[in-house]
């Protein structure tokens, strides 16, 4: 059986804190409440877990993730790359604003990252003038993007990445109300933002399904990218497990790609394809940052879809752990791979599947005995 392996991982979360470690730190001001600088999460992470150095290479933050890419081999590589990099000094009247040095860029080359989706509720945090410089420098970098764009057909096109044998990937993505995402960040004809979607209508999968159709070519495989539902809790609602479902029998798409939630969330397939309800955030710099323990979002996971290359169905479904460390990516204990596998068992199992750990310390999704 021939298979395209996808790497899927939710939110990286490159600016503020994490931006100021890298070789070409923006202007650290912030517009928060309680913290005025990014120096601040810096701090913060370090009285946490230890000093973090500064001035570290591009591929510092991936840490143990780059040789287990090396080892996975995925055909292509997706994240959803929540902040702007922008050199902006407008930033939008939202409290909160994430913003990397478009000099940083290279943190996300040195993963090899194929796509970042945009479709968020971060990306126009220092408005138009930042969004339109982060889908240059993306674009310079030789980095496809989704769910953004200079007007609204932009936006909603998908980012096609080719596979060998002539076969491609489409990546759609949309931002959704149900993550703060504002309604006046969505594009217009004449006004650069993000594919906004109201994910509650079916009106909505039948936009979607009418621009796949034309799109698409019969071997492609069909990606969509939903930033949607809150930073926490486990909770699938009915309505996003019915629109998930709808995207799958009626919009024909194979891979359904959620995030927002700061922590994994339940898988499910249905039809043989994956839904990811919420993949978590795979880098932040929240180290040093109560309130939400129970939830361990100082673990992530990488997400390994193989889609069988004929059925574009799902073959298997392996999920890397790792922990963020001094705002780098360490491979996961065997007690935090543990409390992951129970954490994604008791959730997966909801839907019918059950999550194990492979030999090589891999979750891996399987049938629920």
């Amino acid at each position: 059986m021939s298979t395209v392996k996808v790497m899927l991982a939710g939110d990286v979360m490159t600016g503020r804190g994490i931006d100021q470690i890298l070789p070409n730190p923006s202007e650290p001001a912030l517009y928060e409440a309680f913290v005025r600088s990014a120096v601040d999460y810096v701090q913060l992470a370090e009285e946490a877990n230890g000093p973090i150095p500064r001035n570290v290479p591009f591929g510092y933050i991936w840490g143990d993730a780059l040789p287990v890419l090396g080892r996975e081999a995925p055909d292509l590589r997706i994240v959803n790359l929540e902040t702007a990099v922008t050199t902006s000094d407008r930033p939008a009247p939202k409290g909160i604003n994430y913003r990397m040095n478009p000099r940083n860029v290279g943190c996300i080359a040195a993963a090899g990252i194929d796509c970042c989706i945009l479709a968020n509720n971060h990306v126009l945090d220092w408005g138009q003038d930042g969004l339109i410089q982060t889908l240059s420098v993306l674009q310079a970098a030789g980095i496809r993007v989704a769910g953004a764009g200079a007007d609204s057909e932009a936006a909603a096109a998908p980012a096609s990445l080719p596979l060998k044998q002539g076969t491609r990937v489409l990546v759609y993505a949309f931002a959704c109300p149900s993550s703060g995402v504002p309604a006046d960040w969505a594009a217009r004809a004449d006004r650069p933002g993000v594919a906004f979607l109201d994910e509650s209508t079916d009106a909505a999968v039948g936009e979607i399904a009418a621009r796949i159709g034309p799109d698409r070519a019969p071997r492609d495989l069909v990606v969509c990218s939903l930033h949607w539902g809150p930073n926490w809790g486990y909770e699938v609602s009915a309505r996003h497990r019915a629109f998930a479902h709808a995207l799958i029998e009626r919009a024909g798409v194979d891979i359904v790609y959620g995030h927002s939630s700061h922590h994994p969330k339940a898988i499910e397939v249905h039809g043989g394809k994956p839904i990811l309800y919420g993949c978590g955030d795979l880098l932040n710099d929240y180290e040093g940052i109560g309130n939400h323990e129970p939830y361990r979002d100082d673990l992530s996971l990488m997400y390994f879809a193989s889609m069988d290359s004929e059925t574009r169905r799902l073959a298997e479904m392996r999920m890397v752990p790792f922990r963020i460390r001094r705002f780098r990516l360490n491979r996961a204990s065997a007690s935090e791979t543990g409390w992951l596998r129970a954490t994604m068992d008791r959730e997966c199992r909801r839907f019918g599947r059950g999550v194990s750990v492979a030999p090589d310390g891999a979750l891996m999704l399987s049938n629920a005995a």
